[in-house]
This record gives structure tokens, sequence and C-alpha cells, in this order.
């Protein structure tokens, strides 16, 4: 069986748009997370997911895939009109070998897993315990008075904050693949930064017209968030 590219991944059309593609993404994350829909949860299909948008998400990153499939259909079509020749047949037997013999041992797997917890876990959970825990505390202060220009740039300010830790939140995750093991625990990791950036929007929407629903959607959005970086830690611990 032939796996999907990513765009038959999210269901769209290789011509779709950046608005479509995420569009796309968001329902089909809603449809298979166990949070929004117990009946359609599958955790793997969220790792597809995620990386499917992870790639065609950002403009350069999916050119770079584009061409990729172009090459991909190229040689496909000259499989198709030269046949598949003995050599590369033998040489298709001899990688598969290769990789038979390379497959991790349990050390191997005990070693990634504890470098995806050092390189990747560890900082993304501390800089998500950062964002996270100090909402509320930024939320009361500007309470006193969220018509104050002061207080407004500070709450500004530590947005702006917050948003470098979130950039290096999300750096830190794409460092390194994740094992097995814990691919749950990276599919809450992932969905968590999406609903900590998304809250970040709406808290920074305040400014423009000091509408307060915007900030009681930011802080709904944290709580969503907090839920699922529970849920990972928890995970973690189950595992480590």
């Amino acid at each position: 069986m032939v796996d999907s590219n990513h765009y038959e991944t999210l269901h769209i059309h290789p011509r779709a748009s950046q608005a479509e593609i995420k569009q796309a993404y968001r329902r089909l994350v809603k449809l298979f997370h166990p949070d929004s829909n117990q009946d359609t949860a599958d955790n793997e299909q969220i790792i597809r997911i995620n990386a499917a948008y992870e790639v065609l998400g950002d403009n350069q990153s999916r050119r770079s895939y584009d061409r990729q499939l172009q090459v991909n259909a190229s040689t496909c079509q000259s499989y198709s009109n030269g046949g598949f020749h003995r050599g590369q047949q033998q040489r298709t037997t001899t990688a598969q070998n290769q990789y038979h013999a390379s497959r991790p041992t349990g050390r191997d797997a005990d070693e990634q897993l504890e470098q995806w917890l050092h390189q990747v876990y560890q900082p993304v959970n501390r800089l998500l315990c950062r964002i996270l825990n100090s909402l509320e505390e930024q939320i009361e202060a500007l309470a006193a008075d969220p018509f104050d220009d002061e207080l407004l740039e500070e709450f500004q300010a530590y947005l702006e904050t917050c948003r470098d830790w979130l950039k290096e939140a999300q750096r830190a995750f794409r460092s390194m693949p994740n094992p097995p093991s814990v691919a749950g625990v990276a599919v809450h990791l992932y969905y968590c930064l999406n609903q900590v950036g998304d809250g970040l929007d709406e808290l920074n929407y305040f400014h423009l017209n000091y509408d307060e629903y915007y900030l009681h959607m930011g802080q709904e959005l944290f709580r969503i968030a907090a839920g699922l970086h529970c849920e990972a830690q928890v995970s973690i611990e189950a595992i480590a």
C-alpha cells in the first residue's frame, strides 16, 4: 500500500491556499483528537495530520516538499516507462537488508528516549510552565484599570515575552522526531503549543478595542492548553 502524501492526509488539493490548509488542519485535529471527540480519537492519525501541517503550513517547507513530490513523480514515471530493472531490484533488496540490520535495539531506543526527554520535552515543558503559570497574575494586574496606558503597555510587553518563549518551545519541539513510545505525549505537546499561540493572539486583540471578550477567550484557550500540558506530564511520568 502506497503511503498518502501530506495533501492527501489533510484531504486538500495540492493548489490549496494557506488558509484552506489551516482550515483543513483544524477540522481534522478536532475530529481525531481525544479531547474533542472520543468516538473518532486516533493518536496515530493526529501524528500524521500534525506532520502534514508542519510541512504544508510553512510556505518555504511547502515549496521544498512540492519539489520533492515532482521528483518522485518523475521517478515513478521513468519506472513505468522502462520497467523495474534487476539492478534496481537488487539495490532495493540490499537497502532493505541494511535497514533491518540497523533497526534500533532496546538500548538504542532507551538512548533515543533519553535524548528526546533532554532535548525536547524538558525545555518545552519548562517554557510552557513559564507561559501558562504567569497569565493569571498579569490579568489581575491589568484588571486594576484596563484603560491605563502604562498597564496596557506592560501587558503588551508580557505578551511579547510569551511569544518569544513560545517560539523557543516550538524550535525545541521540532529539533528531533519523537520516539514511538512518547507519541501520545508529543501529540499533547503539539496541540498545547497551538492552543497557547491562539490564546496569545486573542489576548493581543484586547488592546485594539478594549473588548473583554478577547481576554476571556485567551484565558479559555490557556485553560485548554494547561489541561493538555497536564496530560503530557502525566503520560511522561508513566513512561519515564
